[in-house]
């Protein structure tokens, strides 16, 4: 993985999804390290972020590195008609790492091409979004105690939803069994369910999951995304029509455990967040410990 840029969670071998998840579990008991001084990642986010920038940020902080780059595309010579590729070759100049986010599909695998430095793909549109698979990866493991042979569900918006497009690909490396729980017009798109069956790997499609939440080791919810619409009706139609409410829950698995990439809007109601199959929020930290895996693991720290 030494400088290797991680731009789809297939450029990573199952091999190598194992070692970043057992070196999240050892940054998460020695969080605060040096091991990055004297090193500089670059954000570049041309997107909107929270989650994502934050945990890195406090990733590279925690192990005593420096953080430049930009949290919105006018606040760059974007504003200016500058290229992507002039910014990203300039901002390697500048870096040992770069991590992007950006709303163009491809437009991460293009940054890698024509930087210098290693490049991390923090989300490119509806494509990928491979370093929230390796947490997703962590928080299943360390909830279930294993990764093999899950029963998956998989709900809301599963059309856009770059975090579901990169986790059904990594997980298919462990049996699962998935459901797909959305409605018709934000359907698991066709060439994922041709990788599923090209792999063997059980899916089902469902409308609704009411029925179905007792067969579930992990729920994962997506919001419903509004920046992916041109058209804001269509957006109305489906925004509310998935909310998981705390009564769900009941008599489901012990061991199941609810995720979301986050932010959530309203499909998991507030009712939730005190049950203890809600992990969410844990989720969201393990994001810090596994991000700085993947940033050692590609600088060879």
């Amino acid at each position: 993985m030494k400088n290797k840029s991680l731009v789809s969670i297939d450029d990573y071998t199952k091999e190598d999804y194992l070692r970043i998840l057992d070196k999240a579990a050892y940054f998460e008991a020695n969080p605060v390290q040096n091991i990055l001084t004297g090193k500089v990642v670059a954000t570049l986010f041309f997107e909107p972020s929270t989650r994502t920038r934050l945990s890195f940020e406090s990733a590279v902080n925690k192990l005593g590195g420096k953080i430049i780059g930009f949290t919105d595309a006018s606040s760059s010579s974007v504003q200016k008609g500058e290229s992507l590729k002039d910014t990203i070759k300039t901002v390697a100049n500048y870096s040992d790492l770069i991590v992007m986010r950006h709303p163009i599909e491809g437009s991460a695998r293009y940054a890698s091409e024509v930087s210098k430095v290693p490049v991390v793909n923090a989300g490119d549109g509806a494509n990928q979004h491979p370093t929230q698979t390796l947490l997703d990866m962590y928080s299943i493991r360390k909830t279930q105690g294993k990764l093999e042979d899950l029963n998956i569900f998989l709900v809301g918006d599963l059309k856009y939803g770059r975090t579901v497009h990169s986790l059904l690909m990594a997980m298919s490396h462990f049996n699962p069994t998935f459901n797909f729980i959305s409605p018709e017009s934000l359907k698991m798109p066709k060439e994922y369910k041709l990788f599923l069956e090209k792999k063997g790997i059980k899916y089902y499609e469902h409308e609704d999951f009411t029925e179905y939440i007792k067969e579930a080791d992990i729920v994962y919810m997506t919001r419903v995304q509004k920046e992916r619409f041109s058209d804001p009706i269509e957006y109305e139609k489906v925004k509310d029509v998935y909310i998981l409410r705390n009564e769900m829950l009941e008599g489901t698995k012990d061991n199941l455990r609810v995720l979301h990439p986050l932010p959530r809007v309203n499909e998991i109601n507030v009712d939730v967040d005190n049950n203890p199959k809600a992990y969410y929020f844990d989720q969201a930290l393990n994001g810090v410990y596994t991000r700085q895996a993947i940033i050692s693991s590609i600088l060879d720290l």
